[in-house]
């Protein structure tokens, strides 16, 4: 039999009710130990009725004053520590008054007489009272801050989130200028088979796209089925030139990443090693988990830079760069994992260029299992896969002016 899940309500969810269930379970508390007190000392037990009545007047006088305080809290200090010091002088006196006149009532009136007999009541309802209010302010007061932060909370989240969206939106205008203008140019060439092929291939990368919300997570199974949508377009481009290699460990192929992360990655290898070589580039793809970090590692087997670093600012700032590529990576990194990240350039001495990748291993939820990928192109098997060659196209499109 299946037993549902209980979660447990705030206590103070609703604050109304919360204040009710203190109130009785303090009231009560103090009648229960004045009992106690009673019969310790031998008090007759018709006395319990004048405990009774202290307790009646303790919750009732309160109860006005949370009415009152509730006004008083939100004004300034000095407004409402003045106010709320006569107002409980007040309460205070009425509760003294109405405990005296209820023992001297029961003893058959006093010897030392009313006078007396109240101010004697009047120090124990003012440790009461004076403890009631300031438990009451105390609680309110920290309500308020929870609140306060809650809310902070809140707007840092939505801003964070904002700017994760604007970062991913940054992608598509970026990639579309490539595609769109390769499209463009079989068109010029009148070359409509192979710009009809591009353009459905396109339709169904954005809308697998569209699927992930901005600024969301994926499972690496999940980036790397996009990629391979986005490769077939590329390869319609590239055709033999264009190889890919992909090493996705099992367990590595469950872990969360920021959606959309590494088609820039790709993109800026098969611009930067598959377009300037003649005879292409393998694009390689490895992805691990290592201890309590996710590694993935993205390299091509193009020219790399030669005698210079090559980093985010640097192709950034190159003519035919749209600067969007590595620098949007590595804001967004910094948006979603704070310092908790690695992101590493090597160029090795042999050519190529390589990106790695550590971000804390966070595995998918149940509910967000990846969806199965094709058969052709397995992901988990935690050995080598190459992506099988699409069949080449009759015409190879012009690559001249395609790459941003």
């Amino acid at each position: 039999m299946a037993v549902l899940p209980i979660e447990p309500v705030p206590f103070f969810e609703d604050k109304n009710r919360a204040f009710w269930r203190l109130q009785m379970l303090g009231w009560g508390g103090a009648f229960v130990l004045r009992v106690a007190t009673s019969v310790a000392n031998e008090r007759p037990w018709d006395f319990l009725i004048v405990v009774a009545i202290a307790a009646i007047a303790g919750f009732s006088i309160s109860s006005v004053l949370s009415v009152v305080y509730s006004h008083l809290i939100n004004r300034s200090p000095v407004v409402t520590w003045t106010a709320t010091t006569l107002v409980l002088l007040v309460a205070v006196s009425v509760s003294a008054f109405i405990n005296a006149w209820t023992i001297d009532v029961y003893q058959g009136g006093s010897e030392g007489g009313f006078i007396q007999l109240m101010l004697g009541v009047f120090y124990i309802d003012m440790a009461l009272l004076g403890a009631w209010s300031a438990l009451y302010y105390a609680i309110n007061f920290f309500l308020q801050v929870e609140q306060q932060a809650d809310r902070l909370e809140r707007l840092e989240a939505q801003a964070t989130s904002a700017q994760l969206a604007m970062l991913r939106y940054q992608l598509n205008p970026h990639f579309l200028f490539n595609t769109l203008n390769s499209i463009s140019t079989l068109v010029l060439l009148k070359q409509t088979e192979p710009a009809n092929a591009m353009l459905t291939r396109l339709s169904g990368f954005l809308r697998h796209t569209l699927v992930n919300q901005p600024g969301g997570k994926v499972t690496v199974a999940q980036e790397v089925e996009t990629l391979k949508l986005y490769l077939d377009i590329e390869r319609m481009r590239f055709e033999e030139r264009l190889r890919t290699d992909f090493r996705i460990d099992d367990r590595a192929a469950h872990g969360c990443i920021p959606s959309f992360l590494l088609q820039p990655l790709v993109e800026n290898a098969i611009k930067y090693g598959v377009s300037a070589q003649e005879e292409g580039a393998r694009i390689s793809l490895a992805a691990q988990v290592i201890g309590s970090r996710l590694r993935l590692t993205v390299s091509d087997t193009g020219p790399g830079l030669q005698g210079t670093q090559r980093n985010a600012e640097n192709i950034a700032s190159q003519p035919s760069s749209t600067g969007v590529g590595l620098a949007n990576i590595r804001d967004r990194l910094a948006q979603a994992y704070g310092e908790d990240h690695r992101f590493d350039i090597e160029t090795p001495p042999d050519g190529g260029f390589t990106v790695i990748i550590e971000l804390p291993f966070e595995r998918e939820e149940p509910e967000t299992a990846p969806q199965k990928l094709p058969a052709a192109s397995p992901v988990g098997s935690g050995r080598a896969v190459s992506r099988p060659e699409t069949e080449p196209q009759s015409v190879t499109a012009p690559q001249t002016g395609a790459n941003a």
